[in-house]
């Protein structure tokens, strides 16, 4: 995914702690390493994240990860199938 500063996290710019899986879950987080759905975040908004799935900055991330990989990997089908379901 297209990140403004690989060192820093994409939310708030401070140095990042974390590198987060957009999607994740039972073998998920295997599936965003290999197509590349991964973003820095530091640990605040990491924890955010996980402390609130699907919604607010984690359903914007899984929506972007999405859109990347639509854009770049392959069809919405193949995502779903991959993935489980559509954020779009």
């Amino acid at each position: 995914m297209v990140v403004k500063d690989e060192d820093r996290c994409w939310v708030c710019g401070c140095p990042w702690a974390e590198t987060h899986h957009c999607l994740y879950g039972t073998g998920k987080r295997e599936l965003a390493d290999k197509y590349g759905l991964t973003i820095r975040l530091c640990r605040q908004h990491h924890n955010e994240v996980h402390a609130h799935p699907n919604t607010g900055l984690d359903l914007r991330l899984k929506i972007m990860a999405q859109e990347y990989f639509e854009k770049n990997c392959g069809t919405r089908e193949e995502f779903i199938k991959l993935f489980v379901k559509s954020y779009l």
